[in-house]
């Protein structure tokens, strides 16, 4: 016999995982983990980044900078290059960790109710299976 609580409960349990499948992955990492795994790869993104920007402006500045070669002052170029690094490694980072901690933090809402729903849908079936015996 078809019980349409328990169609109901497994057509959101499949909505669930197939449009909130990432969230289940989450659920494999503590906080701490996710959180230094997803610096790293901003760390890693903006290292890459700044390093291509400044490639950029090096060969759009290439003729200047081979004129004035001996002129220029290095120390002050590689503080300032560095300062600017700095302060944008600094806001990606903050970001990061606020952006995937609400991330993390609403995942782990989202996966109480998946997993009470679970809960309800093993009861069920259990009660299925006494009411067979």
């Amino acid at each position: 016999m078809l019980d349409n609580n328990k169609i109901s409960l497994m057509t959101k349990l499949a909505i669930y995982e197939k449009d909130e499948g990432e969230d289940i992955k989450l659920s494999k990492y503590f906080k701490m983990d996710y959180l230094r795994y997803q610096i790293i790869k901003s760390v890693v993104s903006v290292t890459v980044s700044y390093l291509i920007l400044l490639i950029i402006i090096a060969f759009y500045k290439s003729e200047y900078l081979i004129q004035e070669a001996v002129k220029l002052d290095y120390k002050a170029i590689g503080a300032k290059v560095l300062g600017i690094y700095i302060i944008l490694l600094t806001i990606y980072v903050f970001s990061s960790i606020v952006g995937y901690s609400l991330k993390f933090d609403s995942s782990r809402k989202r996966l109480f109710q998946y997993r009470k729903n679970l809960k309800q849908l093993r009861q069920y079936y259990i009660d299925e299976e006494n009411e067979l015996k």
